[in-house]
């Protein structure tokens, strides 16, 4: 059997649940390979998915038997095929946040549910632990990630503008993997203060410093990093700011292992940006996979410990409102006595 969907049942069984209705489209991706339309039933002894005529092949080409997913045309069931797929459920479990209310209450009519109950985010929390191949793809993403910055740090000068650097680098990704991971930020001058500034038709100019958070995605599976540059010189008030940037990320790569508490590893980048009079003003992490930011969140707010095999950012930033920011940011594998930095683009002043 699919190891994911087995691992699934086994989680579903500690929670007393004898079925469980998937609705999130990244969760179904994640256990089946499925991204057609349509709704995933974990019953008592089959998967069931159900979607419409337009994916059936799609489906047949995707799912081996392997998988063990029957897939249904939604017009071929009958109310009474409905009912019955949760019969002698006690509990049916649902994605409490991707769920709607009137979905659940539709959910429940529909399938004749007895106890439709929280699952607590299983899925996700499955998701927290790459396997073998999932890390393989995220890799080769970051791998692309650090051919394009190469590739775009020649065709940036003084004259192009943040929104033609941005394109480049769509561009790039579009021919060499599956398109970007997220809406790329190029951000000069005083836009890079912001940290999710959109790029602009502002042109690079001599002295400007330009950010640039950049990634893709291959077999569904993301990349992320960001780096910073200069454009002719560094200047003098900007230099303490990036070394201090700089150190508290290349201290956070020393620090990431398994059994690391995340809302401590925020605290140390905190404390040392505060005794220099500055401000961690978001995350200073978060996981990678299917989605750009997903568990595990990497914050002062978030209480947990890296495990091996987890993939996660670190990326700490200090933006001085009006004038400039700095931000820097690797992929990184998690391992038991230590990590992996996955993106490896040269960390150091980069002029151009």
């Amino acid at each position: 059997m699919n190891p994911k969907l087995q691992c699934l049942r086994n989680k579903m069984s500690s929670l007393n649940l004898q079925g469980m209705i998937i609705t999130n489209p990244v969760n179904i991706k994640y256990l089946t390979r499925i991204e057609a339309e349509g709704v995933l039933l974990i019953t008592r002894k089959e998967n069931i998915y159900i979607t419409d005529g337009r994916y059936i092949e799609e489906l047949h080409s995707v799912l081996t038997l392997y998988d063990e997913v029957i897939v249904y045309d939604a017009k071929d069931l009958s109310i009474d095929d409905y009912e019955n797929f949760f019969m002698f459920c006690e509990n049916v479990g649902f994605e409490e946040n991707h769920v709607t209310y009137s979905q659940y209450k539709e959910f429940i009519r529909k399938y004749k549910i007895n106890n439709f109950v929280e699952t607590e985010q299983i899925i996700e929390k499955e998701r927290l632990i790459k396997d073998e191949e999932e890390i393989e793809s995220i890799i080769k993403a970051c791998k692309i990630t650090d051919e394009c910055f190469s590739y775009i740090i020649k065709q940036i000068k003084p004259g192009v503008t943040e929104k033609q650097i941005a394109k480049k680098i769509k561009n790039y990704y579009e021919e060499h993997a599956e398109g970007e991971s997220f809406d790329t930020i190029v951000a000069s001058g005083e836009n890079s203060s912001k940290p999710h500034a959109v790029p602009t038709d502002r042109v690079i100019q001599q002295k400007d410093i330009i950010t640039i958070d950049m990634g893709c995605k291959i077999n569904g599976y993301c990349s992320d990093m960001t780096r910073t540059i200069f454009v002719g010189e560094v200047l003098p008030e900007v230099k303490p700011i990036y070394d201090l940037v700089l150190k508290n990320q290349e201290q956070t790569l020393k620090e990431y292992k398994e059994g690391a508490n995340t809302r401590l590893l925020t605290k140390m980048v905190e404390n040392d940006f505060k005794i220099n009079g500055q401000n961690l003003i978001h995350a200073l992490g978060h996981g990678v996979g299917l989605e750009i930011h997903e568990a595990p969140y990497i914050t002062y707010r978030n209480d947990c410990l890296l495990k091996e095999n987890m993939v996660v950012t670190s990326e700490p930033g200090i933006y001085i409102a009006g004038r400039f920011g700095v931000r820097i940011e690797d992929t990184i594998q998690i391992t038991k006595f230590g990590c992996i930095n996955l993106t490896k683009s040269t960390k150091d002043y980069e002029v151009i």
